[in-house]
């Protein structure tokens, strides 16, 4: 569709991590459409695109430092999709595109809006009947880090001194940088 000037999404996740390994070096993945693992619902009217963590016992190519869960799936009008989720796991969908709703207690949700699942062992995303988009919905969560947050601009830490420096390290270029075979052009047809 972006062929056409259509809608085109490009998501950058940012992975918080625990206090014992905030200091990790950074790294990048590029995580293509040939790599991912490709699921469907079992009336076909959701496909999953596996990225990282396990939807019912499939592991996707993502290699995090956590245990997390991501996924985008995609809802045709009308379609219901219900995923297996580890219950020890935060639980969350953003909407990219369409209309539908969310949780058992079918909840509207839409284009732009977070939402925040409760305890439970499946998450529950529906698409709205009769509209021309899809349902698009992206499936996070991970252990929860239960860490304090400091936070600036794009920085993610756990104390106001760790941000003095994250600002500090960022300034003086020690962030690390994006490897230069990972910014060569890609048709992605």
């Amino acid at each position: 569709m972006y062929r056409t000037g259509g809608s085109f999404h490009g998501i950058q996740l940012w992975v918080n991590l625990p206090p014992a390994l905030k200091m990790t070096p950074p790294r990048y993945q590029s995580i293509t459409r040939d790599a991912l693992r490709l699921l469907t619902s079992d009336d076909g009217g959701a496909l999953i695109r596996l990225i990282a963590g396990d939807i019912a016992g499939f592991a996707g190519p993502g290699d995090t430092h956590t245990p997390i869960t991501y996924a985008h799936a995609t809802l045709a009008s009308g379609a219901q999709l219900s995923v297996p989720w580890n219950p020890a796991f935060s639980a969350m969908a953003y909407v990219m595109t369409g209309r539908g709703s969310a949780g058992p207690e079918g909840r509207p949700v839409e284009s732009g809006q977070l939402v925040v699942f409760g305890p439970g062992d499946h998450l529950v995303v529906a698409a709205a009947d009769r509209q021309a988009e899809p349902l698009d919905v992206l499936l996070l969560g991970g252990l929860p880090i239960l860490a304090p947050i400091a936070h600036y601009g794009p920085f993610v830490m756990n104390t106001r001194a760790e941000i003095l420096q994250a600002i500090d390290d960022y300034q003086a270029g020690r962030l690390g940088i994006v490897p230069a075979d990972q910014l060569a052009p890609r048709n992605f047809a």
